[in-house]
């Protein structure tokens, strides 16, 4: 009995060292086929860096080459179109003395030119009359005019672009004045790339006025036109077709003077067709006390 025992003992002994050997074979062999895919991963990975890196530092297969750090870049710094015009006309001086005269009777020399920081940018000027017939009351006339030039920018586009974006705006404001009655809309040929003509009648405590707002752009360059006329005083009021057409015909005036200031383009030429009776006039050489309401904000 004691023999088989030990015999036994030793078979089992037997079979626990080669279990432990089977195990310590199978642990190895796991070891290896897991280590095979994480080296396999490590240089599909540095192969990838090797070739992005090549890409990046202009051999690749055609990409173009990004923007590098903080230190520079190898993109090309994006263009825009220059500007067309780079200066603007006197706006005193843009009408002709006939037109003026048509518009702002005796008034032609009562032009009194905005505030500007840079007239090359922007400029203004402004006329007022006022014709005084005793007790059929009086007419008032007052007429505006504004340039604004828009340079190009690379980060804010082209000049044409962003005088395309102001020109809709004040045709937008024009048409959407606050207590505005009878407002119209009616494009204008002849007077730049776009203008758009906008009339109205506003109510104000000194009488009806008609009011006539042209936009026109030309190129980078807006210039918008104000021209309102009322009869004060028990005055007739003005025909709203006449003074729009000759706010029409200022405005021309007024583009082809952009082009003159920049060494292109003719002399504005005096308008064929002249303003009613009414605006024609002789007028008195100061304006009423409610110019400053008559006049667009």
């Amino acid at each position: 009995m004691q023999r088989v025992a030990v015999q036994s003992d030793d078979q089992r002994a037997r079979n626990e060292r080669n279990a432990r050997r089977r195990a310590g074979r199978l642990r190895r062999g796991l070891v290896c086929v897991a280590a095979v895919p994480v080296v396999a991963l490590f240089a599909t990975a540095c192969s990838s860096d090797s070739d992005a890196a090549a890409q990046g530092t202009g051999g690749g297969s055609g990409s173009a080459a990004g923007p590098t750090d903080a230190g520079g870049s190898t993109a090309a710094s994006p263009t825009v179109q220059a500007a067309k015009y780079a200066k603007l006309p006197e706006p005193c001086a843009v009408l002709s003395k006939k037109t003026l005269t048509a518009l702002v009777p005796k008034g032609a020399k009562s032009g009194k030119e905005g505030t500007s920081d840079d007239v090359a940018t922007r400029g203004s000027c402004s006329w007022s009359s006022l014709d005084s017939n005793g007790v059929k009351g009086s007419q008032f006339r007052w007429l505006n005019i504004s340039f604004l030039r828009f340079d190009s920018d690379s980060s804010r586009g082209s000049g044409e672009k962003q005088a395309e974006a102001y020109y809709a705006s004040q045709v937008q404001g024009a048409q959407s004045v606050a207590g505005a009655k009878n407002t119209k809309s009616e494009p204008v040929a002849g007077a730049g790339d776009q203008a758009t003509a906008v009339r109205y009648d506003l109510k104000k405590k000194e009488g009806a006025f008609k009011q006539q707002t042209v936009v026109a752009r030309v190129a980078n360059v807006v210039v918008t036109l104000d021209y309102n006329g009322a009869g004060l005083a028990g005055g007739k009021a003005p025909d709203a077709g006449t003074l729009t057409k000759a706010a029409e015909q200022a405005a021309k005036e007024a583009v082809v003077s952009v082009g003159t200031a920049n060494g292109s383009g003719s002399a504005p030429s005096s308008p064929a067709a002249t303003p009613s009776k009414s605006a024609s006039k002789s007028a008195s050489p100061s304006a009423p006390s409610s110019k400053s309401s008559a006049k667009k904000s």
